[in-house]
């Protein structure tokens, strides 16, 4: 019988590799929605559709493949072991990255959509005042879209913390390292353990309710401030580089 420490293990896990996917998922899908929201070819289509793929795709069908590329005998999980020193297939990092691939449209579809929505008129106007890309993305598109910055990161973290399919076909169910609450949750059922079963189902839908709950607060409050602050966001960078 699994044992409530192996539980709080198994949350360990789950929140760690919850927290390091959503923060490589930010850093990825940032640029990625941003560049298919400015994309003007007639391939975006194709593009959008790649990564919105891990919505309709069965988990397995994506870990059975990453599978094969993390294994020892493929071309990956050759360089992962050369450059590393240790096996990529069933350990801490392969869930990383399968998480990271499977949560991708969750993150880069509310970013790519609020993007859109801003428009060319305030960073064509920020553009004039001396504002360059870097500082016309930070000072203007992060501060109004910050409500689906918000959203995408919640969405990104709460889907990861769900994952089932994807971790089991490519991180096993290794305590410590790849065994997370949702294997945890199917060993409970596995072994008929229905007490602990209920526990662990009660408090991921609890947390997720909650965390969506939160999500359409914040995001309801932010736009409504957003709706107001475009014009106080361009003083902001005129005032900056006028005094510069």
């Amino acid at each position: 019988m699994l044992t409530h420490t192996a539980d709080i293990l198994a949350l360990t896990t789950t929140l760690k590799m919850a927290a390091v996917t959503t923060f490589i998922l930010l850093i990825i899908g940032t640029p990625l929605a941003w560049w298919l929201a400015n994309m003007k070819s007639r391939f975006k289509v194709l593009f959008e559709a790649i990564v919105a793929l891990p919505l309709v795709l069965p988990p397995t069908v994506l870990g059975f493949y990453l599978l094969l590329a993390f294994s020892p005998q493929s071309l990956p999980g050759q360089l992962w072991q050369t450059t590393t020193g240790n096996q990529l297939a069933f350990s801490f990092s392969a869930i990383v990255i399968g998480s990271v691939l499977y949560s991708l449209p969750f993150v880069v579809q509310p970013l790519q959509k609020a993007f859109e929505q801003l428009g060319d008129h305030y960073l064509e106007a920020a553009a004039m005042l001396g504002a360059g890309p870097a500082d016309r993305f930070f000072s203007i598109v992060v501060p109004l879209t910050k409500a689906s910055f918000i959203t995408a990161t919640a969405l990104g973290f709460a889907h990861t913390v769900g994952e089932f399919g994807v971790v089991l076909m490519i991180g096993g169910n290794i305590p410590g390292e790849t065994r997370v609450l949702s294997i945890a949750l199917f060993d409970h059922v596995e072994a008929f353990n229905y007490s602990n079963a209920h526990l662990l189902s009660a408090g991921l839908l609890i947390s997720s309710l909650l965390l969506l709950s939160f999500v359409y607060l914040l995001g309801g409050k932010y736009g409504r401030k957003n709706s107001n602050k475009s014009p106080k966001t361009l003083a902001k960078v005129k005032n900056k580089h006028v005094n510069s």
